[in-house]
This record gives structure tokens, sequence and C-alpha cells, in this order.
């Protein structure tokens, strides 16, 4: 039979039917595992940063340096910036203020830090003449033995001992001090722009990351770990400041400290306690070198260090978990790893800015994913 005329051939799923079953959906992609670097390379690449930093240290150092500076100004900055005071405006009070405060207290430092320099070695002396008449005998039972000894030996003869000397150079400061100058004009300057332009730096440089999701993210974890470090360190260096002026009223109207040698001493420990364990450990050392200098007795000799320690095991232990909380708080082992680090990379400066530099790695692994093991490993 033929087919009628009014018959239609049966529509198929591949022709489109809208009312068939729609095809399954193509099956994604598997995504491929990230790749993993072998650990001799981490290690190369660990050793080539290192390396890195401490050859480039003349560049390196005083652009940290002067971040560090920035974030301990920045929230007067905010503050002014509150008053309707222009940035660049409030930049320059903030560094001029700061560089004024900084030169006054020069000024009042700089004589008794000349006259302790020149009193100490004589003084040290007279202490090491002292120590050596009561550790005398020993030395005499020390030198009969090695005599004895020497005899025994068949060695008649005394080592001879070859001492080189240094010649002085007159030029070598005159060579030093340009160098020296400039580093610290380019803190200076470097400061001052950070503060001003830091802010607009950032902020073009996020624009740079491809997606608005990306950027958003970005400026979350920066806006919260430039706050955090600000803080910190404002708050960081207000304390050491506290324990510094503590330690020289205690010195001035407990001990009869003289004013100017008091706010000395009190500086010295404002700045030692910007690294930690290391700092206050050279400051009970010094204490006790000033003690000994300064007094003949031996209990009050003992003072200054004993007022010291107990200053700082009070900030140590109540002011400063109280003040940051326990989010800012370090493990101690690497905290003296990183100083040990740093120290020895940077020197002094890498004390100072080891701690500040630690609590920024833990901000950033604390803010992004899949990092804060790592964050809390650090705590």
């Amino acid at each position: 039979m033929g087919a009628s005329p009014d018959a239609s051939p049966v529509p198929s799923a591949a022709d489109g039917d809208p009312g068939g079953p729609a095809p399954p959906p193509p099956a994604a992609p598997p995504v491929p595992p990230r790749p993993r670097a072998p650990g001799a390379v981490v290690v190369l690449a660990i050793l080539a940063v290192g390396y890195t930093l401490w050859a480039a240290q003349g560049v390196v150092l005083p652009v940290l340096l002067a971040m560090f500076l920035a974030l301990v100004g920045n929230p007067v900055i905010r503050g002014l910036r509150r008053l309707y005071v222009p940035r660049a405006l409030a930049a320059l009070l903030v560094l001029v203020g700061g560089i004024a405060g900084a030169g006054l207290l020069g000024q009042q430092l700089l004589a008794p830090a000349v006259d302790w320099m020149q009193e100490a070695p004589r003084q040290m002396r007279q202490v090491g003449r002292e120590l050596s008449e009561l550790v005398k005998p020993v030395h005499e039972a020390n030198r009969v033995a090695e005599d004895i000894a020497r005899q025994a030996s068949g060695e008649g003869g005394r080592k001879v001992e070859v001492v080189r000397t240094v010649p002085d150079d007159p030029y070598a400061l005159l060579t030093r001090a340009p160098k020296a100058l400039g580093g610290v004009l380019a803190v200076v300057l470097l400061t001052f722009f950070f503060m001003v332009f830091g802010e607009d730096l950032q902020r073009r440089a996020i624009a740079l990351l491809p997606t608005r999701q990306r950027q958003k993210i970005t400026v979350e974890i920066m806006q919260a770990i430039e706050r955090d470090l600000s803080r910190y360190v404002f708050t960081i260096t207000l304390i050491n400041a506290a324990v510094g002026l503590l330690l020289a009223a205690v010195l001035h109207f407990a001990l009869g400290v003289e004013v100017p040698e008091a706010l000395l001493w009190g500086t010295i420990a404002t700045l030692l306690n910007f690294a930690p364990y290391v700092g206050p450990a050279i400051g009970v050392a010094l204490m006790l070198a000033m003690g000994f200098v300064t007094w003949d007795e031996v209990g009050p000799s003992l003072l200054p260090a004993a007022i010291y320690l107990g200053l700082h095991t009070l900030e140590g232990q109540l002011v400063t978990p109280l003040v940051l909380g326990q989010r800012m708080q370090l493990s101690p082992l690497v905290l003296i790893l990183a100083l040990v680090l740093f120290g020895w990379v940077w020197g002094i400066v890498g004390l100072l800015l080891a701690v500040p530099l630690l609590v920024c790695v833990k901000r950033v692994l604390a803010r992004i994913d899949g990092m804060h093991g790592w964050a809390r490993l650090l705590e």
C-alpha cells in the first residue's frame, strides 16, 4: 500500500524534537592535579632567595625599613585624615615630627653616650683587675699544672704568639660617611613616598589582576594585613617606649642616675625590646655592665639589671598579650629561628624587622585558602 499524503514522518531525537529527551551534557574534562615541585628544587629556591636577600641588602633593607616606619606612621595619618588634613600634608607632618623628635632625643643622649664610652673602658679595666684578683689562685694553679705537663712531655720552650696589628685608616670615616648619609636619606624619602603613594600603588597593582573576584579577594587580604600590621607595629612601638620611659624613671628617681644617662638607657631598652629574647638578653648584660661601672658594691650593681628584667617580664607576660591578644602571638621557637636567620642575613636591622615580617607572613597565610595550617604552625 502507498503512503497517505497526510502522513508525516515520525521525528527522531536527532531531528531536534523539543518534546524528545535532551541529550546528556558533555562530561567536563578532568582537572589535572597541580604539579608539585621536587624537594630539591624547593630547597634550591629557598637558598637562592636567601642569597639574593643577603647580596641585595643595600637595596632591600632601605625599602623594608621605610615600609616599617610607614606602618608605624599610618595610624597617625589616618587620624589626621579624619580631621580633613590632606594625606601628603599629614605624611609630611608625621615625618617631620618623627625626625625632630629623634633629633632632640639624640641631642640629649649624645653627651651621656660620649661620657659613657670614655668612662666605661677604664671602669671595666678596673672591674677586670678586681675579678682577676679573685681568680688569681685558680690561674696560678692552672699555670703550675701546665708547666708540669710541659716538662713531663719534654717541651721546655714556650709557645710563640703572633699578634697582628691593623693600621688605622684616617680616611675610612670620610669614605663611609657619604654612604651612611645616602642610606638615611633614602630611608626618609622612601618612608614619605610609602605614606603618600602607598595606597595608590597598591590599588593600581590590584587593577592588573584578571578578574573582579580575584581583585576583591586581594583587596580584602591586603587591607586586613595592612590594618593588622600597622596596628601591631604601632602598639608594639608604644609598649616599648613605655618600657624605656619606666626604666629611665626608675633609674633616675630610685637609683639617682642623672636624667640624660637615664634617658640613654631607656632609649637603648626601647630599641632592644623590638628583638624578643635576644634584645632583652643584651639589655640585661648592658645593665649589669652599667651597674658594675657606676657602683662599687655588689648589691647596688645588680639593681639596674634586676629592674630591667622585672619590667621586661611584666611587659612580655602581661601587657603585650593583654593588649594584642592571642591572634598576634608567635611560636617562641619559630621566633628565635627568625631572629637568628634575619640577624645573620641583615644584622641589627634584621633583628628589628624579623618580628614584623613574621607577623606579615602569618597574616598572609591565615587569609589564603589551604594555608591555614601553616599559619597555625607559626602560633
